[in-house]
C-alpha cells in the first residue's frame, strides 16, 4: 500500500482554478482514483488552496472513501479578503470526521513571485498554525524561497506542533535537519527523480527514512519519466522506486514505512 499525502485532484479535472467541483466531474475523479489504485497507491489526500479548492477536496473527500482533505490557504491564495475566506473554511472543519478532513493547509510563505505581501501571509500562516492545533489537525506548510521566515514562524509553536509536514521540500540539509528535530515529516515527491537535484538526493539518501513522506503534487512536479505531462497520484509508484533504488533497499520498505508515517501524521486508520 501507498499513499499520495499532497494531491490536486479537484485541480486535475477542471480546467480553472477556484470555480466549484460539478457532479458531472466525479466520474473523472473516479477514474484518477482507480488508476492510482491499480499502482498500490489506495489513500489520496487531497490538499486544499483556498476556500473554493477547500470546499472541492471536502467533496471529494466526502465522495470516495480512499481519499481525505486538508482545507487551507496557499500563501499566494492570500488575498486582502484572506480572513473572511479563512472563516469560511473554518466551518468546514466543525465537522471534521464527516468531512473527512485530516490537516491544515496548505500554508506557509511563498516568496517566489514577486509584489507578494510578506505580512499577510505570515499573518494567515500563524492563523492556519493556531487553527490546526487547536483542531488537533496535521499541519501541511509550503515554504518556498523562504526558509528563514518559514523556519522561525514555526519555532514558536514547536513546542505544540505534533503532526506537521515540510511540503515538496526543497532546501537544504541544516533546514532538513532543523525542520525534522521539530518534529516535522518531509514531503517528497517527483522532483526527487530530477538528475540535477543533488541536494534532495543526499537528504533522502542520509535523513531516516521514518522522517519521509511520499506525495505527487499533481497535477503539478511530474517526476523524470513524464516531465512536461500533467502529473498523476499514480505516480507515487514512481517516487517510491526511486528512493529506494537510492538508498539501496527495498522497494517494500519504502512502501511499508512511508505508508506506517504518513498514516501516523494524519492520523489516519489502517
Amino acid at each position: 500500500m501507498l499513499v499520495d499525502t499532497h494531491c490536486h485532484i479537484n485541480m486535475m479535472i477542471k480546467k480553472k482554478f477556484d470555480v466549484p467541483l460539478h457532479d458531472e466531474q466525479l466520474p473523472q475523479a473516479q477514474k484518477i482514483i482507480d488508476e492510482a489504485a491499480k499502482y498500490d497507491v489506495t489513500r489520496i489526500i487531497n490538499v486544499g488552496t483556498s476556500l473554493i479548492e477547500s470546499q472541492n477536496c471536502v467533496t471529494l473527500a466526502k465522495q470516495f472513501d480512499s481519499v481525505y482533505a486538508t482545507v487551507g490557504l496557499h500563501p499566494n491564495d492570500c488575498t486582502e479578503n484572506w480572513r473572511n475566506d479563512f472563516e469560511q473554511i473554518k466551518k468546514l472543519v466543525i465537522d471534521k470526521k464527516g468531512n473527512n478532513i485530516v490537516g491544515i493547509g496548505e500554508c506557509g510563505i511563498d516568496r517566489h513571485y514577486p509584489n507578494y505581501n510578506l505580512q499577510r501571509q505570515i499573518d494567515a500562516f500563524k492563523a492556519q498554525i493556531e487553527f490546526a492545533l487547536e483542531h488537533d489537525l496535521a499541519l501541511v506548510v509550503h515554504s518556498r524561497d523562504a526558509a528563514d521566515e518559514t523556519v522561525k514562524i514555526l519555532e514558536e509553536y514547536h513546542h505544540d506542533i505534533q503532526r506537521g509536514i515540510m511540503h515538496c521540500f526543497s532546501y537544504d540539509q541544516p533546514i532538513a535537519d532543523q525542520v525534522i528535530a521539530m518534529g516535522f515529516v518531509l514531503g517528497i515527491g517527483g522532483t526527487l527523480t530530477y538528475p540535477k537535484n543533488n541536494v534532495l538526493h543526499t537528504i533522502a539518501q542520509t535523513i531516516s527514512l521514518k522522517n519521509i513522506i511520499l506525495e505527487t503534487d499533481a497535477p503539478f512536479l511530474p517526476p523524470q519519466v513524464i516531465r512536461g505531462k500533467q502529473n498523476h497520484p499514480k505516480h507515487i509508484k514512481t517516487v517510491a522506486e526511486f528512493l529506494a533504488e537510492l538508498r539501496d533497499i527495498s522497494f517494500e520498505e519504502v512502501a511499508q514505512q512511508t505508508t506506517d508515517t504518513a498514516l501516523k501524521t494524519f492520523a489516519i486508520e489502517r
